[in-house]
């Protein structure tokens, strides 16, 4: 018996400080997340930024929380029920950190007779912190507790058309509304040495403004070239003049150089000459969150006016969105069908 499993980036079990701190304990000391010797990270991690960083996240979180949870975990159950009420085979939600957890979805699928998974992480592109960890993380559960379950992963879908039509027809019913001057994507930021470490050829990823426009089979686990494929697949579907949209990354962290240009200078830069109208959309989330909700929503917005900018608006993630709940259902059943 098939089925799949939905998995996304997960959330604090709430806005406490306790609850902030255990989830950043597991997200950051991933391996794939901060790639540096356990136990230089392990200093850094505990030693350093759960000692200074968790109330100030828990403050984020408590501006954007909403009465019934976490606004990714209760979009994330709201998109989870859509879908399966479109398929006929059994479907389960997960989250890489937090509740949740991956074993619990697989457990959940496995009592009801599942033999073969067909696992979906909720990210367009491949990232070695998001899709790369999930599935890794998914195989070694289901090797070590699981052995009769067989598993196979959805690739990157940054590029796929039907996602590309859901995410650009929400695009355009916010650009009819609010006209903006200017649309900018901003995707998550990345350190450089992941889009390198990723390189299959060990030698195309320069991250010199031509290696992602250049045909090479590191594409499949570049990030950035995916991330900027995606935007110009969204602009050549909705016919947008060139100057009229851009790419930027966000949400940096440390001092290691991560993928430029940065969403919050952008955006500040905007302002400043002159862009009074600007829309931004997050193409790097399937569900709004933290990234979006408060640092694009609030943060990034506060930055823009305070800089010049008049109107700032945020286009929404897909979410729970109809195209794109017909999309995974689509998907889930091609899968059961083989």
């Amino acid at each position: 018996m098939k089925g799949a499993l939905l998995v996304n980036l997960g959330s604090p079990n709430s806005t406490s400080v306790k609850d902030v701190k255990n989830y950043l304990d597991e997200f950051l000391m991933d391996k794939r997340v901060i790639d540096i010797p356990y136990l230089v990270r392990a200093f850094v991690v505990k030693g350093i930024i759960l000692n200074t960083r968790p109330k100030k996240s828990a403050e984020a979180y408590k501006k954007i929380w909403w009465d019934e949870g976490s606004p990714l975990i209760v979009l994330s159950e709201r998109l989870h029920k859509k879908v399966q009420t479109q398929t006929d085979i059994p479907v389960e939600l997960a989250m890489r950190y937090g509740n949740p957890s991956i074993k619990s979805g697989i457990q959940k699928l496995a009592n009801k007779g599942v033999t073969e998974i067909y696992l979906i992480p909720l990210y367009p592109q491949f990232a070695m912190a998001t899709t790369e960890t999930i599935v890794v993380l998914a195989n070694q559960i289901i090797k070590k507790q699981f052995p009769n379950i067989k598993i196979i992963d959805v690739p990157a879908f940054y590029k796929q058309p039907d996602y590309i039509e859901a995410l650009s027809n929400s695009i355009k019913k916010h650009l009819e509304k609010t006209k903006p001057d200017h649309l900018l994507f901003s995707y998550h930021g990345v350190p450089e040495r992941h889009i390198k470490k990723s390189d299959v050829t060990k030698s195309h990823c320069k991250i010199d403004g031509s290696c992602c426009n250049s045909p090479s089979a590191a594409h499949e686990f570049c990030y950035r070239h995916q991330c900027y494929e995606t935007t110009k697949l969204v602009a050549d579907k909705l016919n947008l003049n060139e100057g009229f949209f851009s790419t930027s990354f966000q949400s940096r962290l440390g001092r290691d150089p991560w993928l430029q240009p940065y969403t919050d200078k952008t955006i500040d830069d905007f302002a400043q000459n002159g862009v009074k109208n600007l829309a931004v959309v997050t193409p790097a989330f399937v569900s709004d969150c933290l990234e979006t909700l408060e640092e694009i929503g609030m943060e990034a917005k506060h930055s823009f006016k305070e800089n010049g900018g008049i109107d700032f608006s945020t286009i929404p993630c897909l979410n729970d969105d109809d195209a794109w709940v017909k999309t995974l259902a689509s998907w889930i059943n091609n899968f059961a069908k083989v």
